[in-house]
């Protein structure tokens, strides 16, 4: 009380000296710090116990170490920064029609999910219940591959899809063809896709030559498909349908991806962008200068 009236809310904190003590010598915490970057021989990582050994601590003092200084050894995140020349040019023209759609017309992401696995499990597995999980069997059998095209609306939510046993130029051109069937007459088509071959092949390139004043297309970045917001879609299918079912042929596991979307378009969710690019270049740039420091060492 004496010194909260002295110095008020600053008078609470702790002052220096008090408190216990720290348990571990200076230079042993900055040794197992220092030593991160820097795996042991033949391996990619330092565990608790190989790092304890390296420092002469135990294993409970490193692990002790790392939580409070929040650090995850056995984390890892996966990058990637795009190469294009035109990065910026491309990113603006993609996030504007994000965050200022045109009017009468229509933004549609689009892309193809390949090679989605029908994988049959070679036994049945646990459904989940109470005390224990769901379980599944490490190996399959393979049935086959197939392609699911999809364009989402942006401000709708509701998908335009079809699934084909193949991806080349003819199935891409099919899809886009479906687009122009399903879609109002009177609305002006943006398409947002990637740079892969497949979407500029010479067939394809003639039929949108012919659809020019309705169809325009914008291309994400190279590298940078996390632009394309279908791609938000094709994460929760896989979770819900592809990786976790059970599938004896190419046909039933299409039957579930139609019947996924059937139900998934009765109540359509819409993804919604609401990064501002310019916190999204600033924090590329950052990851930017962090790889070159990174390779200069």
């Amino acid at each position: 009380m004496k010194r909260f009236d002295e110095a008020g809310l600053a008078g609470l904190g702790d002052q220096p000296g008090r408190g216990r003590k720290p348990w571990l010598p200076v230079d042993k915490v900055a040794a197992v710090l220092n030593r991160l970057k820097e795996p042991p021989p033949g391996r990619t990582r330092w565990s608790t116990r190989t790092l304890a050994r390296a420092v002469g601590l135990s294993p409970y003092s490193v692990h002790r170490i790392w939580v409070r200084n929040d650090i995850e050894p056995h984390q890892t995140r996966t990058f990637k920064l795009s190469r294009d020349p035109h990065f910026e040019e491309k990113f603006w023209d993609v996030i504007g029609l994000y965050l200022h759609p045109p009017e009468k017309a229509l933004v549609l992401c689009c892309d193809a999910k390949s090679e989605c696995q029908a994988l049959e499990r070679t036994q049945p597995g646990l459904p989940l219940g109470q005390g224990h999980i769901h379980t599944r069997t490490h190996d399959s059998c393979r049935h086959g591959t197939l392609t699911l095209f999809a364009a989402l609306p942006y401000m709708e939510g509701k998908l335009l899809a079809r699934t084909e046993f193949q991806h080349p130029h003819l199935e891409w051109l099919r899809f886009r063809k479906q687009i122009d069937r399903e879609t109002p007459r009177d609305l002006t088509l943006h398409l947002i896709r990637d740079n892969y071959c497949t979407h500029k092949e010479t067939s394809g390139q003639e039929w949108l030559a012919q659809k020019r004043r309705r169809f325009q297309v914008h291309f994400t970045p190279t590298g940078s498909s996390w632009m394309n917001l279908v791609e938000r879609f094709f994460r929760d299918i896989t979770q819900d349908v592809i990786r976790e079912g059970s599938f004896t042929s190419v046909r039933e596991l299409s039957e579930a991806i139609i019947t996924y979307l059937a139900d998934r378009n009765e109540h359509p969710k819409r993804y919604r962008w609401k990064a501002k690019g310019e916190e999204i270049l600033a924090k590329i740039e950052r990851a930017r200068l962090a790889q070159a420091k990174a390779a200069a060492t």
